[in-house]
């Protein structure tokens, strides 16, 4: 079916032309979600309506007199019908539908991914400060960015995933004094204990393990602690490497890798901002005002100017009060004698994303960075005139909660103040939170149930996936146990899939293509746990409709061959968002 997709997508597009609309409106499909719709439904006749100057049923009936002669269509259709204001319904022939089963066979876990585009995506993502474990917001970012990587990695581009973070500034010179605290022998609560510190259980194990003369190793750095109290920056190092490591080991337990690390602090130690400074000067977009330097900004879209270094007495003021909300606006680097303000270097950093040969750059990052995007792509742009418009892309999220029988859960012993990565993962399970997070639009908030993904039933939207899985691996392996040749699957006579529960399901298994390509291209990759969800509905109602394993040899194959094809496609689908395929699960009983 999908090479019909592609037969009929090229016939609607000459059909286009032929009524002397070409290059007006594109060629596409959309799937009815009613049946008695028809399998395939176009909407172009309202769009070519007015430009056209005709009636939509008008134009929708010249649209059909010139599919209907047509090759594609006299092969793959069986009618053609207009609908409503103009609505054109296609209803494919049942060879069209069947041939989804062998083209999912044969393209095995290439179905659905496309040829290599000679492309290059950075996704940044994750992206913690190393001052304790990755919370929920980190969480949801693994979940979204690593599954934003596959999406694109099926659709030919090649992806590198990247953690950037600041190893120096306040918040880190706030968790060395942390962790020397604890190396005092002072604990929270303590009249001498600071109070911007960080609390959490993990500050004394890093005292102990500097105090023992560690060496701890993350993936991108290691330190030996020397054990003296007074060696402030052996423990701020020390610290920062094993926070590293730490994470390092959440993400592990998330199945997730970094491909490259990036420090803030090397913006400024390569001369990177001072760089980008100069060149936002030399554009002629900066101007001075009441001792600040400003970037203009509204140029492009904003909806003011941002300053990009404040006056000597706002600095002033937002170094003393630095680790507060007055002082976030400031640079995080030690050495910043310029007082420059975040999005300074984060600039620079795009700049650097640029100058490395990315195509395209894409930020997964919480709600609370939305007033950043206007002034990082104007800066971009101010320093880069040949930049890529809306460069760079971002997905924003927004919070999630965790309910936990029946109460909601705020508190982690480990981290000290929030719930982690790592507790969600003990609590449930890796492939539980992987999908839970991506299930929701990243941009609306999300509860995360406890309960609900520890049930082995259909209320668990992961387990319903899962067990379509392994209800079909069950079925597969009892075929194989009766001498079937699994292997010989992909010769089914498919003509014999007839009934209306196999012809949603392979109308289901053609979507998966498209359902890719489109989410790649929104950065929607919950829309793959959708996709998942209506897969395993169709496939449970086939389960629930037919019998497999019967008298009838060639019947039996045919069926086997399409539930070889949906094993395949969920786990395809699976993998994009880094959830297991399971062949074996046990259900819960129904209670009665």
């Amino acid at each position: 079916m999908i090479q019909a997709k592609q037969d009929l997508l090229a016939a609607l597009g000459t059909a286009i032309a032929q009524v002397g609309a070409e290059g007006v409106a594109a060629p596409a499909f959309e799937s009815p979600k009613q049946a008695a719709h028809g399998d395939l439904a176009c909407t172009v006749a309202m769009q070519l309506a007015k430009p056209l100057k005709k009636n939509p049923r008008e134009v929708a009936q010249a649209l059909i007199d010139a599919l209907r002669a047509q090759p594609a269509v006299q092969r793959w259709v069986d009618a053609l019908e207009i609908a409503g204001p103009g609505f054109i319904n296609l209803r494919l022939k049942a060879a069209a539908k069947q041939a989804v089963v062998a083209e999912v066979l044969a393209a095995g876990e290439r179905f659905g991914q496309q040829p290599r585009i000679g492309k290059r995506a950075l996704v940044e993502f994750v992206s913690a400060n190393p001052t304790g474990p990755l919370h929920l917001g980190h969480a949801r970012q693994a979940a979204l960015g690593d599954a934003i990587c596959k999406l694109f990695e099926s659709q030919g581009w090649s992806v590198t995933r990247e953690f950037y973070y600041n190893d120096a500034g306040v918040q880190i010179a706030t968790l060395a004094h942390s962790v020397q605290a604890r190396l005092l022998g002072l604990k929270p609560g303590d009249p001498l204990w600071p109070q911007a510190a960080y609390n959490g259980d993990y500050i004394a194990d890093i005292a102990a393990d500097f105090a023992a003369g560690k060496t701890v190793k993350a993936d991108d750095r290691g330190f030996t602690a020397s054990g003296n109290v007074d060696d402030l920056d052996g423990i701020r190092q020390f610290a920062v490497a094993y926070l590293r490591h730490e994470q390092d080991l959440d993400l592990q337990a998330f199945g997730l890798h970094f491909d490259h690390y990036f420090l803030e602090s090397s913006l400024y130690s390569s001369g990177r901002v001072d760089d980008t400074v100069k060149r936002l000067i030399a554009s002629g977009k900066t101007y001075e005002q009441d001792g600040a330097l400003w970037l203009r900004t509204t140029d492009y879209g904003d909806d003011k100017d941002r300053v990009m270094r404040k006056s000597a007495k706002a600095a002033a003021v937002a170094t003393t009060s630095a680790g507060t909300d007055e002082g976030d606006d400031l640079s995080d680097d030690p050495d910043d004698g310029a007082q420059y303000t975040y999005f300074v270097p984060d600039v620079a950093y795009h700049l650097a994303k640029l100058e490395r040969g990315f195509d395209k750059a894409i930020n997964v990052q919480g709600g609370d960075h939305h007033g950043t995007i206007a002034r990082v792509r104007a800066g971009v742009q101010a320093a880069r005139s040949d930049a890529p418009p809306g460069f760079p892309d971002y997905l924003l999220h927004k919070m999630v909660t965790v309910m936990r029988g029946g109460e909601e859960v705020k508190l982690s012993k480990r981290a000290g103040s929030y719930v982690t990565l790592r507790d969600l993962i003990d609590w449930t399970s890796r492939d539980a939170v992987r999908f839970f997070l991506i299930s929701r639009k990243a941009d609306t908030e999300f509860t995360f149930d406890v309960d609900l993904a520890l049930k082995a039933n259909d209320e668990n939207p992961v387990f319903y996936v899962q067990y379509a899985h392994a209800r079909i691996c069950s079925v597969i392996q009892q075929f194989t146990d009766m001498g079937g040749d699994v292997a010989a699957l992909g010769s089914a006579d498919l003509s014999l899939l007839t009934a209306p529960s196999e012809a949603a399901l392979m109308l289901k298994l053609a979507d998966y293509p498209r359902m890719l390509t489109d989410a790649a291209s929104s950065l929607a990759p919950h829309d793959v746990a959708f996709y998942l969800r209506d897969l395993a509905g169709s496939f449970h109602s086939y389960y629930a409709a037919e019998r497999f394993l019967l008298d009838d040899a060639a019947l039996s194959r045919a069926r086997l061959a399409l539930l070889a094809a949906t094993r395949q496609t969920i786990h395809n689908a699976l993998a994009v968002l880094g959830v297991s395929a399971p062949q074996r699960l046990n259900r819960e009983l129904d209670k009665t």
